[in-house]
């Protein structure tokens, strides 16, 4: 079958495509025989029918090999290639110390990252903030800082899956994004296309995920997980709380400075410890680099208490042209937003709900976030020290700090925060910030 008319009616009708159509319709898309118009309507009827495991591995295999695969061979590594991927949330700054500590513990991350878009933060994003920093250096400066470094966290490049990014701009555009296999696929194509040994997937659920409940976010990851590891990448995935920010803080040289914080040890968050701990005892497991998540579980404590884990993330940054001493004057490389303080309780009580959507939009509405991929962004904006769940709080008592670029914008994040913040006289249920770790 070659008309993509035909591949499309099958699918429309509800049948199961084979290889070769499959095949054909990801080269359309890559060459742009395909039109714009079909691959709407391809990803509505796949959004409407579904589709078995065995096409979603398919979509996956043809669409990350639509381009570039990279090779480390040539390097001769002495340690698994390996990677993590989120689905996102609010306060999520995991990878800027997950790389870093995978890379300590004898592991290399080519870690390609993605900007934010909505509510949600983009790694990239964080990384922009801070002077001279290459998030798009050139192929061999890449390669050099994941060999000499053991890490090097940069944006996505053209050749990579480039019929995830038409594909996805299509999706996008006609209330496509929400399927399961076409997820499956788009995250798949791009981390697999990185040429790994081993995958861990921190899928989120709650009101700041893209996945609002456990059940949807747990049958995403298992098919992230199968399909992963039947196409060669041993994957595993832990599903996590985002019904609150992850760090109490969001916000893109925050949360920079949150993750150095972590990384020396000054301030590590126990929710943010927790998640950060658990995906890098998966990523371990998964190249090999321990036996059981004991033993991963002391090697990641080790990087991080002899403050290695911190050495690398300072090496990766100058290696890829930021300063050599920001971990030493951090108050002079990252932005500071020109109005700083707090919001405050406007009840006694104890905080029942935080709509993390709410936040993000919040630091959106700052200038710290985009609503469209050609927004600028205002770096130095955002929300920190915010209040956890459950914590009891009285009338007058900070509930988050906000950094804004005026008094006015300031006034109404203010005005967020409240509405997003909600306090009661019964102190709530909490969940754990780690529901489920899953392998194949």
């Amino acid at each position: 079958m070659s008309l993509t008319r035909e591949i499309i009616r099958v699918k429309r009708d509800g049948g199961e495509l084979d290889e070769a159509s499959l095949a054909a319709f990801i080269k359309g898309i890559t060459d742009e025989t395909v039109s714009e118009s079909q691959i709407a309507a391809m990803a509505m009827a796949i959004f409407l029918n579904g589709m078995s495991e065995r096409e979603t591995r398919l979509l996956t295999r043809y669409m990350r090999d639509s381009g570039d695969v990279l090779n480390w061979h040539s390097l001769n590594l002495d340690g698994p290639v390996l990677d993590k991927h989120s689905t996102g949330g609010v306060g999520d700054n995991v990878s800027l110390m997950l790389g870093p500590i995978i890379a300590a513990c004898g592991g290399y991350v080519p870690m390609i990252s993605g900007r934010g878009l909505g509510h949600t933060g983009g790694t990239l994003d964080k990384f922009d903030s801070i002077p001279g920093y290459q998030t798009h250096p050139t192929n061999d400066l890449f390669r050099r800082a994941v060999h000499d470094v053991g890490v090097a966290i940069i944006g996505q490049t053209g050749s990579l899956a480039p019929a995830d990014k038409r594909f996805y701009a299509t999706r996008d555009v006609t209330s496509t994004v929400e399927s399961l296999p076409l997820i499956t696929a788009s995250i798949l194509s791009k981390k697999l296309a990185e040429g790994l040994d081993g995958l861990v997937l921190d899928v989120k659920a709650g009101s700041g995920a893209f996945m609002d409940n456990e059940q949807k976010a747990r049958e995403l990851a298992d098919t992230l997980v199968r399909v992963g590891s039947q196409l060669g990448v041993p994957t595993r995935a832990v599903i996590t709380d985002m019904n609150q920010p992850l760090a109490p803080c969001a916000g893109n040289a925050i949360e920079v400075k949150s993750a150095i914080d972590y990384l020396s040890g000054n301030n590590r968050p126990n929710r943010l410890h927790q998640v950060t701990v658990a995906l890098a005892v998966e990523a371990l497991l998964a190249g090999g680099l321990a036996d059981n998540s004991d033993s991963a579980k002391e090697s990641v404590n080790r990087v991080l208490e002899s403050g290695k884990a911190l050495e690398v993330f300072e090496k990766m940054v100058h290696t890829l042209g930021g300063p050599h001493d920001l971990i030493e004057r951090m108050e002079d490389y990252l932005p500071q937003a020109e109005v700083i303080k707090p919001v405050l309780a406007q009840q006694n009580g104890y905080i029942t709900q935080i709509h993390a959507r709410d936040l993000g939009n919040a630091v959106v509405s700052l200038g710290g976030g985009r609503l469209t991929s050609i927004d600028k962004l205002d770096y130095s904006v955002g929300i920190s020290e915010i209040a956890e769940l459950g914590a009891a709080v009285e009338k007058g008592q900070p509930l988050a700090v906000i950094h804004a670029a005026n008094e006015s914008d300031w006034q109404r994040a203010a005005n967020q925060v409240i509405d997003t913040i909600k306090i009661d006289s019964q102190k709530p249920q909490l969940t754990e910030v780690i529901y489920a770790s899953l392998q194949e």
